[in-house]
């Protein structure tokens, strides 16, 4: 057990403890691995702490304390802490900045979180361009579980651990080489990974997957892409993208182009979008792959403008961004005959380039296979290989809030 000592002064409202005085709050007693540094790093950054008097106590990462008799408060991973004082004098701003728990689906993100999102994003842009190696994140440990295959998401994640100071712990095809190939169910195999990390990123085969591995773990769960589902950090870095390359995310005009019923990143996109004003999303796909109705549906009920169109030439010529995603013949089964019938059928290429705005940018999650044209990489409105690149600040925010706070 590490020393405990006494703390300044600290005010409580609305579940807040915030300490009136910068520095380190010391009037706490801490227990488990890492403990002195979690806590440290986190008041020093911002000095706040969640906690309800009531039943329990909680960390930025807002994993709740079990309360004993005592006073005392235990979580499931055996950080322990005693309150002194309380005065109700916080802000209700920072309490709402501190319910980041999970990333499981786009829907949990309202405007103000998303610019929040994106204002870390921005200083994790600095670090990791003007720093020689941040410890933010030392001693912590994350773990990629994989269950279909990944590179860029898997990589961007792991170089975003790293770069904040922490390490990895990874499985890149969870689903042939982890005990799930023996009959495994997900939740033992997140109750077991959860026991050697501290926050979790998973991608899987199935929808919905995330949200029961959120359900039963007792650390952050990040969903890196599950099945056809959602991919909500891809969305994220879309979206910052997108503020990033036009300047503006309200009165924007979308083309979301190729695999919309089976493709999770324009299914999150679409969810994410619908945050902002005066937004149109043009769907262009092939038939037997067309946006489902659910999104339809949630763009309507949010007032958000969409029409479907089956001319890329015409919508690219309208859009602030190009949006093609490739046609995915994982999702097709033993239907190759309608992976073929889609496939090819949507090209972004010179002729698309030459209808375009000037300012207007083409955006893609990758990998492309032939729906983007290599000739089209070196016009300057070609954005996604920077869009890629975004990915990493994006997902080093996300880390740092998760395990850090705000």
């Amino acid at each position: 057990m590490a020393p405990s000592a006494t703390c300044p002064a600290h005010s409580f409202s609305s579940g807040v403890l915030v300490s009136k005085k910068q520095g380190y709050c010391s009037n706490y007693e801490y227990i488990g691995k890492n403990s002195i540094l979690y806590m440290r790093q986190s008041i020093h950054s911002k000095p706040h702490l969640s906690v309800e008097m009531s039943s329990s106590c909680l960390l930025p990462n807002d994993k709740k304390f079990k309360r004993e008799e005592s006073g005392r408060f235990l979580l499931k991973n055996r950080f322990q802490c005693r309150s002194l004082d309380f005065e109700r004098t916080v802000p209700n701003v920072v309490e709402r900045k501190l319910t980041l728990n999970d990333v499981i689906e786009a829907q949990q993100f309202d405007r103000d979180t998303l610019s929040s999102i994106f204002e870390v994003a921005r200083e994790m842009e600095s670090i990791e361009q003007y720093s020689a190696g941040s410890e933010m994140l030392k001693g912590y440990l994350m773990a990629t579980l994989f269950y279909e295959p990944s590179t860029r998401t898997r990589l961007s994640f792991e170089s975003a651990m790293k770069r904040l100071g922490g390490e990895v712990l990874t499985t890149e095809n969870a689903r042939e080489f982890s005990s799930a190939s023996k009959g495994e169910t997900l939740e033992d195999t997140i109750r077991t990974v959860e026991g050697y990390s501290d926050i979790i990123v998973m991608r899987h085969f199935e929808s919905g997957a995330a949200r029961r591995a959120a359900a039963t773990a007792s650390i952050p769960i990040i969903n890196a892409g599950d099945g056809p589902g959602q991919h909500p950090t891809q969305a994220l870095l879309d979206v910052y993208t997108i503020e990033r390359e036009i300047g503006k995310l309200d009165g924007i005009t979308v083309g979301l182009v190729g695999d919309l019923a089976y493709g999770r990143t324009v299914r999150s996109l679409a969810y994410l979008l619908a945050n902002y004003k005066d937004v149109k999303i043009y769907f262009v796909s092939p038939d037997v792959v067309k946006m489902k109705d659910d999104i339809k549906d949630y763009l309507t009920s949010n007032g958000v403008e969409w029409e479907e169109s089956a001319d890329l030439l015409d919508v690219a010529s309208k859009c602030d961004i190009v949006y093609q995603t490739r046609i995915q013949r994982e999702r097709f089964g033993e239907r190759i005959d309608l992976y073929e019938a889609a496939r090819g059928k949507y090209i972004v290429d010179q002729s698309t380039l030459d209808v375009m705005q000037k300012h207007a940018v083409v955006m893609h999650p990758l990998p492309r296979l032939d729906e983007i044209t290599v000739d089209v990489d070196k016009d300057p409105r070609a954005a996604y290989f920077r869009q890629a690149k975004n990915g990493l600040y994006i997902r080093m925010a996300l880390l740092k809030i998760l395990l850090l706070g705000w």
